[in-house]
C-alpha cells in the first residue's frame, strides 16, 4: 500500500504534461487572432459608416446658399453616424426646392431609407405642378413599396426668387415658423398627413409672400423635444425667442445660435433624436 501511494504522488515528466500546457496556449493564440480580426472588421465598419454619413451631407445639397436677396442655411445634427432626418436644397431653374424631413426611427434603418426618400422627393418636386401634388404622388409611390416604408414627415417648399413667393405643403412635419416684419409669427401647417400613413392621401399647398427682413425657420422634432434635467422640452417658443434676438445676424449665425440654445437648455441630458434646422431669410433693403 505504501509503494502505491508513493507512485501516485510522483511528479509527471515534462513530456507527459506538454500536451496540457500547449493546448491552452494554442487556444489563447486562436482567441487573440479572432479578436484582431474583429477589431479590423469594426474599424472598417466604422470607416464605411463615416463615409456614408459624409455622403448624406453631400446629397443634401449646399449647407449655405445665397441668391439675389435671399439667404439659406441648413444643417443636420445626427445622434449616430447616419441620420434619419434629411434636408434638401436644390435649384430648379428660377426656383429652389427646399425640404426638411424626418424618417421614423434612427440609425442604420432610417439611414438606408434616407437616399431613397431624398431622391423621390427631388424627382416629384421637379416634375409635379406644385408641392401639394408632389407630396400626393410621393406618398402613393412609397406606399406601394414591397418593404413596409417608415412613416415620414416632410415639409416641402418651392421658392421663386424673382417675386419672393414660397409655395409649400406640409406632410405632418412640425410646422416651420415665419417671423414677419411686424414681429408676428405664422405657422406653416397646410398640407396633409404623415407620408405612408394614408395611401391615397391628397395634399394641399399654399403660397406665401416673403417681404424684406422676413425669415422662415424649419426644424425636426428632435430640436423641439430636447429636454432639460427637469424633462421640460425646448419647444417652439424658445426657437422664436432666439430668432427674434438675432434676426439681423447671418442665417448661419441664427442657425447655430438656435442649436447652441437647445444644447445649453438640455445641460447634461443627452439628445435622443436627430436634429435638423433650416433658416431662410429675405434681406432687408438698404
Amino acid at each position: 500500500m505504501g509503494s502505491r501511494s508513493i507512485q501516485a504522488r510522483a511528479p509527471l515528466s515534462a513530456q507527459a504534461i506538454r500536451p496540457y500546457v500547449a493546448e491552452p496556449k494554442a487556444k489563447r493564440e486562436t482567441v487573440e487572432q479572432k479578436l484582431d480580426t474583429l477589431r479590423l472588421e469594426f474599424a472598417e465598419l466604422h470607416r464605411e459608416l463615416f463615409e456614408a454619413a459624409q455622403m448624406q451631407r453631400m446629397m443634401s445639397g449646399p449647407r449655405q446658399l445665397r441668391r439675389g436677396d435671399f439667404e439659406i442655411a441648413a444643417e443636420i445634427f445626427p445622434i449616430r453616424h447616419l441620420s434619419g432626418d434629411f434636408v434638401s436644397i436644390s435649384e430648379c431653374g428660377a426656383k429652389t426646392m427646399l425640404a426638411v424631413g424626418d424618417i421614423e426611427g434612427k440609425g442604420l434603418r432610417a439611414g438606408l431609407w434616407f437616399t431613397h426618400l431624398l431622391g423621390l422627393t427631388r424627382m416629384y418636386a421637379e416634375s409635379a405642378a406644385d408641392t401639394g401634388q408632389a407630396l400626393s404622388e410621393l406618398n402613393r409611390d412609397i406606399c406601394m413599396a414591397q418593404v413596409r416604408p417608415p412613416l415620414t414627415s416632410l415639409f416641402l417648399a418651392e421658392l421663386d426668387w424673382s417675386d419672393g413667393t414660397l409655395t409649400y405643403s406640409n406632410a405632418g412635419h412640425p410646422a416651420p415658423i415665419v417671423l414677419r416684419g411686424d414681429g408676428s409669427i405664422e405657422s406653416l401647417t397646410t398640407g396633409g398627413p404623415v407620408l405612408c400613413a394614408v395611401p391615397g392621401a391628397e395634399f394641399e399647398c399654399e403660397p406665401i409672400e416673403f417681404r424684406s427682413g422676413e425669415m422662415l425657420i424649419g426644424y425636426s422634432d428632435g430640436l423641439l423635444e430636447c429636454e432639460n434635467e427637469d424633462r421640460e422640452p425646448f419647444g417652439v417658443e424658445r426657437v422664436i425667442d432666439e430668432a427674434r434676438k438675432l434676426r439681423q445676424e447671418s442665417v448661419s449665425e441664427i442657425l447655430f445660435s438656435i442649436i447652441g440654445a437647445a444644447q445649453d437648455f438640455a445641460g447634461t441630458r443627452t439628445r435622443t433624436d436627430d436634429c435638423t434646422v433650416m433658416v431662410l431669410r429675405r434681406d432687408s433693403l438698404n
